[in-house]
């Protein structure tokens, strides 16, 4: 065919495609309208014959008129908002006047959520599920739905963009469900991933599918879409309290969050439970290395109980709500319809079923880590499972004293406050490489991005020296496979390789502690030239966090005081020792390879499991004090 032929092919492929989607999307809207015809006759008729509760007999009652008494029932509630609105405008313009003078045109153009049925984007409308006699509509939403308060239908205005909150509702219960569908398929939509470790989905079968995020993706994004199943030593209502809680959420996935704040509580627990809960967050994603960018994203999360022991916890972006939203050009990534499934089981543990769906600008990402965050080792479903089977087996010994090996006496409370350091210390490792929690101030870049120097000041900080700190980073491809290059930097013998500190002599461990089964994921402290520490109080020790699996590994540490050291062994305050971590984060390179061979940076590699991996990525992170007054300049 010549390339008229082509492009008139594609164009009646799109036309199409948008014939089946308008065809599936009147097919819902029909269905709809027969429900809410049925919900409207049924009320009616119960209106106008009562049976009373107590006796059984039927009421007698003066006709009313419905639609009257509908609309009168629909003014009050608008009234309610006009002075809602008039309240948020005194606060964003200082005064009311603006909106007084343009009430009527708000409300024309605003949808305030009062619509019969569909709203601005073509969802269904939130029901309170307090109405007269709870009628279901047969589509798993008005059952489980919360009691929605009047207010939810005002605007939420950040950041000079408004968020009608039915709107955000409705986004949310349409996310719902389509994650539900992704989880509950398999074939042709998943497919297993070539490394083994998890299932990507299938883009020409999602494609098909009638949905309102089929079409949403702008043409210069590239997507990514990784599926994960495992089991996690936790209850379902410990987990989902763990991914509700902010401060739980981002401890748990240190290494994949970075700040993270919540904007708003959109709907709240019901009842004491976590089951339709609606928050919208702001946060950071992250890949600790200087090469790829994070991505900021603002997006809904929403919490159901979907059965018995059965949840449901879903993020979605709120730039899906339309499509070619502005924001997403800004944020240049947007996160479907992604997060978890648990499912508690007989044994103890949970199922968890995780879903990461994710559009992006590739052109933001440095070119070694393209394959990397395609496959979904970089921000996929892999990557997330990992790191909550790792923090769980962690908060498990964390509970237990038997998997300490040390030849200092380490309590129980002592064993917890060492955990709580390392955990502290690994986040600040991310943040200083990814730039991230603090403000920082670029200071340098040598040879383009490949290395990377900040700087920033801190005045207040009790878990850090006070003054100006620099953190300098530069990431590096090595000829070795990663878990190779693990087991190197993991070598007491030939750590005076590669770290100075250990320079003048060889390195005693003192205390070592397992994370999990993964016996090369631990804690470690180090003493230099293997003195005693009572010998000498005032010594500098080396606290070391460790961890690794098939999506990456991660060693960081950080020198501290023995005085500090014997404090915490003792079960004291962790969050008022000062320490300025360092580290490495190893990642398989992960390049494609079709002829068997290829060839990066002059060395050549072999085919394994359809990726090269014939090197790694290699990510070393510096932070220091470079003065210690908290008067001093940049």
């Amino acid at each position: 065919m010549d390339s008229k032929q082509v492009k008139f092919w594609f164009q009646n492929r799109r036309t199409q495609m948008k014939s089946l989607s308008e065809r599936c999307e009147k097919g819902t809207l029909k269905q709809e309208n027969v429900k809410l015809r049925t919900e409207q006759n049924a009320l009616k008729e119960a209106m106008r014959n009562p049976i009373c509760d107590h006796c059984g007999y039927r009421c007698t009652i003066v006709d009313i008129n419905i639609d009257e008494y509908q609309a009168k029932i629909e003014h009050d509630r608008l009234q309610d908002e006009v002075k809602r609105i008039k309240v948020l405008a005194d606060k964003l313009l200082g005064s009311s006047a603006y909106l007084e003078g343009s009430t009527t045109s708000m409300m024309e153009n605003s949808d305030l959520g009062f619509d019969a049925g569909r709203n601005a984007i073509g969802g269904i409308n939130v029901v309170d599920t307090a109405s007269p006699m709870g009628l279901n509509f047969g589509n798993d939403l008005s059952s489980c739905l919360p009691v929605i308060s009047p207010r939810l239908t005002t605007s939420l205005v950040n950041e000079d963009v408004i968020y009608d909150k039915s709107m955000l509702m409705d986004l949310a219960f349409a996310a719902k469900n389509e994650l539900l569908k992704l989880a509950e398929n398999g074939e042709p939509l998943w497919l297993k991933s070539l490394d083994g470790g998890g299932e990507t989905l299938n883009l020409e079968a999602y494609a098909r599918s009638c949905t309102r995020f089929t079409l949403m993706k702008p043409g210069h994004f590239t997507t990514e879409a990784t599926r994960a199943f495992g089991t996690v030593f936790s209850n379902s209502q410990t987990l989902v309290e763990t991914l509700m809680n902010e401060s739980q959420w981002v401890e748990t996935f240190s290494c994949i969050v970075g700040k993270t704040s919540t904007i708003d509580v959109i709907s709240g627990d019901i009842g004491g439970s976590r089951s339709g809960t609606l928050q919208l967050i702001q946060t950071e994603f992250q890949i600790i290395s200087n090469l790829v960018p994070v991505r900021k994203i603002k997006f809904l999360r929403f919490c159901q109980q979907v059965g018995e022991g059965t949840w449901i916890v879903m993020d979605v972006s709120v730039d899906t709500m339309q499509e070619g939203s502005h924001q997403c050009e800004i944020e240049n990534c947007r996160r479907l319809p992604s997060s978890c499934i648990v499912q508690d089981m007989l044994n103890g543990y949970c199922k968890v079923t995780w879903i990461e769906h994710m559009e992006y600008n590739e052109n933001f990402i440095h070119h070694l880590y393209h394959p990397l965050v395609r496959i979904g080792l970089g921000f996929g479903a892999q990557r997330w499972m990992a790191n909550l089977q790792r923090k769980s087996e962690f908060l498990a010994v964390m509970m237990s004293s038997v998997n300490t090996t040390s030849d200092h006496a380490v309590c129980s409370s002592g064993q917890k406050s060492i955990g709580k350091l390392v955990q502290r210390m690994t986040r600040s490792f991310c943040a200083g490489v990814c730039a991230t929690i603090h403000k920082w101030e670029t200071i340098q870049r040598a040879n383009g991005e490949d290395a990377k120097l900040m700087m920033r000041k801190n005045i207040g900080d009790p878990g850090e020296p006070i003054g100006v700190v620099l953190s300098a980073t530069k990431t590096i491809w090595l000829p070795m496979k990663q878990h190779l290059l693990f087991e190197f930097f993991m070598n007491e013998q030939t750590r005076s390789q590669w770290d100075v500190v250990p320079s003048s002599g060889p390195m005693q461990q003192m205390v070592h502690v397992f994370k999990g089964q993964n016996l090369d994921s631990s804690i470690s402290l180090f003493h230099v030239n293997g003195d005693d520490i009572s010998a000498n109080q005032n010594s500098r020790l080396i606290l070391q966090d460790a961890c690794t699996d098939a999506t990456g590994s991660l060693l960081v540490y950080a020198t501290i005081n023995s005085l500090a050291v014997n404090m915490v062994m003792n079960g004291g305050d962790s969050s008022c020792v000062a320490l300025l971590p360092s580290g490495i984060a190893i990642v398989p390179d992960c390049y494609h390879d079709f002829s068997g061979a290829h060839s990066c940076n002059g060395v050549s590699g072999k085919k394994d499991n359809g990726f090269s991996c014939s090197g790694s990525l290699v990510t070393i992170g510096f932070q220091l004090l470079v003065n210690s007054s908290p008067a001093a300049k940049y």
